[in-house]
């Protein structure tokens, strides 16, 4: 493996999530793998599950690690061809990514969507860039369209407590006060739709994910109707996709919160989130807090994606 964007680049599902379990059990069984190498985790965002687990993974693995944050410390970067850098920016990324290469084994990235153009976020400009110019593996820590260490967890997280071999899984969109990116629930997408879960989205009319993500899933704009008979109830918020509505906000109704009463409808479903959560808005107090809400598990199970991820990457140097 030489980069890890997609479902597809991991390969089997079900020799993955083994392997997941198997490292889960023995954490410090590749520590040679990483002797001597270097992880750069490069930030464009905040971060907090994302940089610990992913740290810890590399740790796990003997690595060295180096943490940037590009808007702390470093030089602010161009990152557009042709532009006249009279202005804030004192480096282009074109320099600074094969200077970043050449200090480190493998790179992981993090880079918003800016939703201000479309084809800028959904060409993956920022995170392309790396792949072309660094001359190492580079794995996604969330991009402008994709987030699969989340949905590798997420995965991970369903294989350890579903109670029957093909569960019924539930995407809604929930509220926000922001319009957040479309990378976990296209992830989340992709990865449910690689298995044979029974595998539905829910979400008011105009929330539509892109088409390469959305595939085969059942799309229902009754949440309620959606929620019946659920075994994982995933929730999260996303802006629109399609045009002219590509990052706004149509709607914050709040019916869509994620209620004891919507649990109720679920086969005593559980209850998960990537986190961080915005209580009360996505989902109220009592849910979250419920013995069938997963959201911690899912958030432990991202050291375990990750150093999947990595181990895969140092295998394949």
């Amino acid at each position: 493996m030489k980069q890890f964007l997609r479902v597809q680049d991991i390969g089997n599902l079900q020799d993955a999530i083994r392997e997941a379990l198997e490292v889960k059990q023995n954490r410090y069984n590749y520590q040679h793998l990483g002797k001597n190498k270097t992880l750069l985790m490069i930030f464009f965002n905040n971060s907090l599950r994302t940089r610990l687990s992913t740290q810890k993974a590399a740790m796990n693995l003997g690595m060295n690690v180096m943490v940037l944050d590009v808007n702390q410390g470093a030089w602010k970067l161009e990152t557009e061809r042709g532009v006249v850098m009279d202005g804030d920016k004192s480096e282009h990324l074109l320099e600074a990514i094969p200077v970043m290469g050449s200090f480190c084994d493998i790179i992981g990235v993090r880079s918003f969507a800016k939703y201000e153009n479309k084809e800028d976020d959904y060409s993956e400009k920022i995170l392309q860039q790396f792949i072309r110019y660094s001359g190492k593996p580079v794995f996604s820590m969330e991009s402008a369209t994709v987030h699969p260490l989340q949905a590798f967890a997420d995965l991970i997280t369903i294989e350890e407590h579903k109670r029957t071999e093909r569960p019924k899984v539930v995407l809604t969109w929930a509220p926000h006060p922001k319009a957040l990116p479309q990378a976990v629930p296209n992830s989340f997408a992709q990865w449910m739709n690689a298995t044979d879960y029974d595998f539905v989205i829910t979400h008011p009319k105009g929330y539509e994910l892109a088409p390469q993500f959305a595939r085969k899933a059942l799309i229902e704009y009754n949440q309620n109707k959606a929620l019946e008979n659920a075994d994982f109830v995933y929730a999260k918020n996303w802006a629109p996709y399609a045009d002219p509505n590509y990052g706004k906000i149509l709607c914050n109704d709040p019916s869509w919160t994620i209620t004891e009463e919507k649990m109720a409808l679920t086969n005593n479903g559980f209850f998960m989130h990537c986190l961080p959560v915005r209580r009360n808005v996505i989902v109220t107090d009592a849910v979250i807090e419920s013995p069938n809400s997963l959201v911690i598990q899912e958030a432990a199970n991202r050291e375990i994606s990750a150093q999947v991820v990595i181990k895969r990457l140092l295998e394949s140097m």
